[in-house]
C-alpha cells in the first residue's frame, strides 16, 4: 500500500483548522480594539504634561549631555495640539525652551533638579531664576526639585531654604514635587512652597492599586490633601498609568489600562476643578536602565513620537498583533512541512497544536523580549530562547511524524540530547527563579518561554545529566512559593509564571526517574535508526 494512502488527513485537516483558530484568536484577542469616550479635541486640550526632551537613543546620563533644539522644536508642536502647558524636570541643556514654547502657544511649569551635589544644585537654581525673569508671560511655575526627598538627597530644612531663596528672586509661584507620602512625612515644607505638588501614581504605591480602583485611591488623597492643607492649592504634579511591564499585586500595565485611567482622571479632574499634570508626554527607553520595562512606557506618545491613542480613538493593546500571528503562522507551517506526515491518527491531532503552541510561544515571548530588552546581553538571553524553542518544537513535532531518511536522523540527534535541551529550559528557568524572588521590583515574568519545554518534556520524559537536572530541580521547586508570597495570589502574571515553572519542575523530575542507558546501547540504538533511513 503505498505511503500516501495511510496519511490520516480528516484528523489532520480538522486538528489544523483548530489549531489556526486558536492562534488567531490568542493574537486578535491580544490586540482587539477597545472604544473609550475621548477626552481631547482639537477645540478641547488638557493642562499640562511632563515633557523629558529626549530622543529614543538618547539619556540624561550621557556624556557629554547634548540635547537637540529641533527635537525640541517637533516636540512642542506635537504637544501644543493637545496641552496648555508642559512641565519640565531639569534646566540642563533647556535655554531654547521657553522661546519655543512661546513659538508654539504653550506655558511652562520650569523644575529645577536639586541632588546632594551642591555645585550642581547651584547651577539648576541659578538657570531656573535666570529663565523665570526672563520669561515673565512663559513661565508659569517653578518647581524646586523632584522627588528629592524620597531619594533621601537633601534634608527638608535644606530644601525650605532653596525654595525661600528661589521665592525671594522670582515673581511667579513656587512649589515643590514629591510623592504625596512624603509631604506628610515632612510636613515642615508646605509652609515654604505657594502650592503643593504631588504625584499620585497608584502602580508605584506600595500597596499598588488596579486599574479597577487606581481612580476612586487618586481622588481620595487628593481630597484628603485639599482639606489637610487648605487653604494652600494643590497640584496633582504627576499622575498616570504604564502600557507595558510587569504586573504588581493587581496592577496590570497595559495600553488599555492607560487609556482607561487618564481618560478617567481627565474626566474626574475637570469634574472637581483640579489642576494636574499627566506623566508623560513621550515614552522614555532610558529609564527601563533603573526601572525595568515599566518604565519606559509611561508616555501618551511612544518613543517614536507615535500617538498610542491614550487620549482619544479606540485603543488596543497590540496594535501590530498581524505582524505576531503571521510569525507564528509561518512558525506553525514551517514546523509542520518539517515534520511531514504524521505517524498515526493519534498523532495527526496533536501536531498541529504543538505546532501552533510553539509558533504562539516564539511570538509571545519576541513580544516581552521586545519590551523588556535593554542592551545587547538581554537581546542575546532572548535569541538563546528563542533558538531553544525552535530545538524543542522541531524536537516535539518529529517525535509525531513518521520518521524516514533526515526526519529520522535529525530526530535521533535530537533525542540523544533531549537531556541538554530540558536542562537548558531548567538553567534558564532557574536563573529566571532566582532573579524573581531576590530582586523582582523591575523583572517581568518569563512564562511563555519555557511553557513548551516544560509540557513537551513533561510528557514524554528525557534522559540527561542527573546531577545537573536535580539542582535545577531543587532551585526552581524552592522559588515557588517565595514568589507567589512576594507577588501574593492576585498577580495573575505571577501564578502564571509559578504554573509554568511547576509543570518545569514536574518535568525535570520525571526525567531524572528515568534508567539512564548504557553508552552501548545508545550507540546501538543510533545505529540502527541511520541504518533504517
Amino acid at each position: 500500500m503505498p505511503a500516501t494512502s495511510r496519511f490520516p488527513l480528516p484528523p489532520y485537516l480538522f486538528a489544523t483548522l483548530l489549531a489556526l483558530l486558536a492562534l488567531s484568536g490568542i493574537w486578535y484577542s491580544a490586540g482587539q480594539p477597545v472604544v473609550l469616550a475621548d477626552v481631547v479635541s482639537s477645540t478641547h486640550k488638557l493642562q499640562c504634561v511632563s515633557y523629558s526632551p529626549f530622543d529614543k537613543d538618547q539619556s540624561p546620563f550621557d556624556q557629554p549631555f547634548v540635547l537637540r533644539e529641533e527635537r525640541m522644536d517637533a516636540d512642542l508642536a506635537l504637544l501644543a495640539e493637545r496641552f496648555q502647558c508642559v512641565r519640565t524636570y531639569s534646566m540642563t541643556g533647556m535655554q531654547a525652551l521657553p522661546a519655543l514654547a512661546r513659538k508654539h502657544g504653550l506655558k511652562l511649569m520650569l523644575g529645577a533638579w536639586v541632588n546632594p551635589d551642591p555645585v550642581e544644585t547651584e547651577s539648576e537654581i541659578a538657570q531656573l531664576i535666570e529663565a523665570a525673569r526672563a520669561n515673565p508671560d512663559i513661565v508659569e511655575a517653578v518647581i524646586v526639585g523632584n522627588e528629592t526627598l524620597l531619594r533621601k538627597e537633601v534634608t527638608a530644612s535644606h530644601l525650605a531654604s532653596l525654595i525661600a531663596r528661589v521665592k525671594r528672586s522670582v515673581d511667579q509661584p513656587v512649589t515643590y514635587a514629591d510623592v504625596w507620602e512624603f509631604w506628610l512625612k515632612h510636613p515642615e515644607v508646605a509652609p515654604a512652597v505657594d502650592f503643593l505638588t504631588i504625584h499620585l501614581l497608584p502602580y508605584w504605591e506600595d500597596d499598588p492599586a488596579g486599574i479597577d480602583r487606581a481612580l476612586a485611591q487618586v481622588a481620595r488623597v487628593r481630597q484628603e490633601f485639599g482639606q489637610l492643607f487648605a487653604p494652600k492649592d494643590i497640584l496633582i504634579g504627576e499622575t498616570g498609568w504604564p502600557s507595558e511591564g510587569r504586573q504588581r499585586e493587581t496592577a496590570l500595565p497595559s495600553r488599555v489600562n492607560q487609556a482607561l485611567f487618564i481618560r478617567g482622571f481627565v474626566a474626574m479632574a475637570e469634574q472637581h476643578g483640579w489642576r494636574y499634570n499627566l506623566i508623560e508626554a513621550f515614552d522614555q527607553p532610558w529609564k527601563r536602565e533603573s526601572e525595568g520595562a515599566v518604565g519606559g512606557y509611561w508616555g501618551l506618545l511612544d518613543a517614536d513620537r507615535e500617538d498610542k491613542q491614550v487620549l482619544a480613538g479606540p485603543i488596543s493593546n497590540l496594535p501590530h498583533w498581524p505582524f505576531w500571528l503571521g510569525v507564528g503562522g509561518l512558525i506553525m507551517a514551517g514546523a509542520l512541512v518539517v515534520a511531514g506526515r504524521p505517524a498515526s491518527t493519534a498523532a495527526a491531532l496533536l501536531l498541529p497544536p504543538l505546532a501552533a503552541l510553539g509558533g504562539a510561544c516564539i511570538g509571545l515571548w519576541g513580544e516581552l523580549a521586545r519590551v523588556t530588552s535593554r542592551y545587547p546581553g538581554e537581546w542575546l538571553w532572548a535569541v538563546l530562547l528563542v533558538g531553544l524553542n525552535l530545538i524543542v518544537l522541531l524536537h516535539g513535532v518529529l517525535l509525531l511524524s513518521a520518521r524516514q531518511g533526515f526526519r529520522a536522523r535529525l530526530f535521533a540527534w535530537l533525542d540523544a540530547r533531549g537531556g541538554w535541551w530540558l536542562a537548558a529550559a531548567g538553567f534558564a528557568g532557574a536563573v529566571m527563579m532566582l532573579a524573581l524572588v531576590f530582586d523582582a521590583r523591575y523583572r517581568s515574568f518569563p512564562s511563555v518561554a519555557l511553557l513548551l519545554p516544560a509540557l513537551l518534556y513533561g510528557c514524554r520524559p528525557v534522559a540527561g545529566p542527573r546531577r545537573e537536572l536535580a539542582l535545577l530541580l531543587v532551585l526552581i521547586g524552592l522559588g515557588i512559593l517565595p514568589q507567589l508570597y512576594q507577588e501574593t495570589l492576585l498577580n495573575r502574571q505571577a501564578l502564571g509564571w509559578a504554573l509554568v515553572s511547576l509543570l518545569l519542575a514536574l518535568a525535570l523530575g520525571r526525567s531524572l526517574w528515568l534508567r539512564q542507558p548504557a553508552p552501548e546501547a545508545v550507540a546501538t540504538k543510533n545505529a540502527s535508526a541511520a541504518n533504517q533511513a
